[in-house]
């Protein structure tokens, strides 16, 4: 029955299946490199090799919880080399993997962050070379962004359990240049994604611990006094933002997977209301390039027993749907279970990760902007956060 829940759960939201791992596996867990065996890294040749002021990406594999299974890996467009699992390769001196579940992998200036949730820190690396440089300890950290000489870090505060009564989450601040937590500021219920428009730090709050009494709120902070100044009701279970250069914002709900479905919705920055809701597009991540924002949902609902996954293009300036199939060439149908999304229109081309079964190797596929695939290679486990660089790795 256990293993029938966690097949369930691993479909539905990664969250929900970390809490019933972790009890599991806490008492084992080996996190040191003299006990652990290292994941090697390799190499492999996807193609000729492009020039660009693109040089490479990152892309941050989360790992299953209590594995301290994160890796990083590296993709370089000069050479067409895909480099797996590099921060053990760059850090010989660092006595440890990169932690238990990377959340998210942000570039800033010349660091490179990686929010590493279940390890309750962010690895702050340099960019170049992919060096440790610093860990900033952040409890239950899920998502990065920046503005100006800060950088902000989501956080559920607590422990990694369902409670009903867990406490509000809070947004961190950050100095980066002395990579030092300076201030915090209460926020809703277990904080996701957050973007940042103007002066305003927009924070999309889940209550994902408090199923199922979901949070339905985004929270939007001053960034000059960093206080709450407005609080707006979207709908539940929020999780994923972007904003596009019209100053929209776009919001995932990820619903209850029962009678309310996962959904999109846009938020007015001008006037922080929601003014437009998209049922007919469900939301489990998105990325936005230029006027095209593509959408992959991969929705589980307990009432049918049955995931449905979906692959769109809303143009934000039309607000139309252009399509709901961006990949044309039958090779969704070898995805076993979408997991993360990138979109490189300088270089012609989008990515989409699969994270298959959650506890073995996952794979990213490359696709023209036509839907085509260019190339495809075997990452680590799950797959998940990209982060594009002009600097090439050195």
């Amino acid at each position: 029955m256990k293993k029938g829940i966690i097949k369930i759960l691993q479909r539905v939201d990664q969250i929900l299946l970390f809490v019933l791992m972790i009890v599991a596996v806490s008492s084992t867990l080996i996190s040191c490199r003299k006990t652990q065996m290292i994941v090697p890294s390799t190499n492999t040749n996807v193609g000729p090799g492009e020039s660009g002021d693109i040089k490479g990406f990152f892309l941050l594999n989360e790992g299953n919880m209590g594995s301290n299974k994160a890796t990083l890996d590296y993709y370089d467009y000069q050479t067409g080399i895909y480099q797996k699992n590099i921060f053990a390769v760059r850090n010989p001196d660092v006595a440890r993997e990169l932690g238990d579940v990377g959340n998210d992998l942000q570039i800033y200036g010349s660091k490179l962050y990686a929010v590493i949730n279940c390890s309750h820190f962010v690895e702050v690396m340099d960019v170049r070379t992919a060096r440790h440089i610093s860990q900033i300890s952040i409890p239950n950290c899920r998502y990065i962004t920046f503005s100006g000489k800060y950088a902000y870090v989501s956080s559920y505060a607590g422990p990694v359990e369902i409670d009903p009564n867990a406490r509000l989450g809070y947004v961190a601040k950050i100095d980066t240049a002395t990579l030092q937590v300076i201030d915090e500021c209460i926020v809703g219920y277990q904080p996701e994604e957050m973007v940042v428009v103007g002066n305003k730090l927009y924070v999309a709050n889940s209550g994902g611990y408090r199923v199922p009494n979901y949070d339905n709120t985004v929270s939007v902070i001053d960034l000059n006094t960093f206080t709450v100044t407005k609080t707006i009701t979207v709908a539940i279970n929020l999780h994923r933002m972007e904003v596009d250069r019209y100053g929209m914002i776009y919001v995932s709900s990820r619903g209850d997977y029962y009678d309310v479905p996962s959904m999109t919705f846009i938020i007015d920055s001008k006037t922080d209301e929601v003014v437009k809701s998209l049922e007919l597009l469900p939301n489990s991540e998105m990325a936005i390039a230029g006027d095209s924002l593509y959408i992959y949902s991969s929705y589980w609902s307990y009432i049918t027993n049955t995931q449905t996954v979906n692959y769109a293009i809303y143009n934000v300036k039309t607000h139309e749907v252009e399509t709901r199939s961006f990949i044309k060439d039958g090779t969704d149908g070898q995805i076993k279970v979408p997991y993360g999304i990138a979109v490189n229109k300088k270089a012609g081309e989008f990515f989409v990760t699969d994270a298959k079964d959650y506890v073995t190797p996952g794979k990213l596929y490359c696709f023209n902007l036509d839907g085509t695939l260019k190339w495809s290679v075997t990452t680590g486990d799950i797959p998940a956060h990209f982060a594009f660089t002009t600097v090439a790795l050195e």
